[in-house]
């Protein structure tokens, strides 16, 4: 039984073959029935649009269903059931669990109670393997992802979604430059790991600093639902925004990636930029997430 709860479950390899197969995906090679009789349980503690729709396409496209507890309110925990309690039971409705918590390590505690496959849909501020797969994915389809210049900009301490992407850039020599408000930068544990692994991680104190020679723009959101206090999250809110004149000094083939919803941080007129690849990234959900529900429950 393969679960998947973290990008480091993976090697290099693996992420090459997986990402071969959505590919394939894409151009229609695969079978539509391939997981027909099969149920995906959807267990999302956390709101969400793209992730939770995609694995729900996902799974419909394989010829499989879904089911969903729909919101905490409507399931037992909202009666005081252990998280563990509720998966051990789940998992014997389905073959297969996808589960969003605000909890980080919540799936690795699902993973030891499930008795199916669990793919970790985001746990908090720790991994979001999915979402950096496709984050890679897309990359691949403007350039190799072999030893390229990539900037993180945004929420850094508590995006999961910077973290995953990190640690699976590390794995393809590519040079990491950071740019985050105040008190929101990349782990230190993180960084110090990364660095071990010989990646160079580069601090800026703003995107002007390196936007001529990054060839990835990966933006985030400021993650109110993160913070302790508003006003905490006021302090540091609306403290950078991706302009059409930023990107002025741009290479030709940057591509501007975000993992969604941006509240105010991209300005709507990039969406019109050769750079902007948001929208074709969150597409790309589906593909990439069909040959994960393949791969764990082949």
């Amino acid at each position: 039984m393969q679960h998947i709860i973290s990008i480091g479950d993976f090697d290099r390899d693996e992420i090459d073959n997986l990402l071969n197969h959505a590919a394939q995906i894409e151009k229609k090679k695969y079978d539509a029935n391939a997981l027909a009789g099969k149920i995906l349980a959807v267990l999302f503690f956390e709101p969400s649009t793209r992730t939770r729709m995609s694995f729900e396409s996902a799974m419909a496209r394989l010829g499989g269903t879904s089911l969903s507890v729909g919101s905490v309110e409507a399931c037992s925990m909202a009666k005081g059931e252990t998280l563990a309690d509720t998966v051990r039971v789940v998992s014997g409705y389905a073959d297969a669990i996808v589960i969003r918590h605000p909890k980080e390590g919540a799936a690795r505690l699902a993973a030891e109670f499930s008795t199916v496959p669990v793919i970790n849909a985001g746990d908090g501020a720790g991994q979001h393997p999915s979402q950096t797969l496709l984050d890679l994915y897309t990359i691949r389809q403007s350039m190799p992802v072999e030893g390229i210049e990539v900037a993180l900009i945004g929420d850094l301490r508590y995006g999961r979604t910077a973290h995953s992407l990190a640690s699976a850039l590390s794995l393809y020599n590519a040079r990491l430059h950071t740019i985050s408000p105040k008190g929101l930068e990349l782990p230190a544990t993180l960084a110090a790991q990364l660095k071990e692994q010989g990646m160079e991680i580069t601090e800026h104190d703003s995107i002007e600093d390196v936007i001529g020679e990054v060839d990835v723009l990966y933006v985030t959101r400021i993650q109110r639902e993160r913070f302790p206090d508003s006003a905490s999250y006021f302090n540091v809110a609306s403290s950078y925004r991706i302009t059409p004149e930023l990107l002025a000094g741009a290479k030709k083939r940057l591509i501007v990636l975000h993992p969604l919803p941006r509240i105010d941080e991209i300005d709507p007129r990039v969406d019109e930029s050769p750079h902007a690849r948001y929208f074709e990234q969150s597409r790309n959900g589906v593909p990439v997430r069909m040959a994960m529900l393949m791969q764990v429950m082949k």
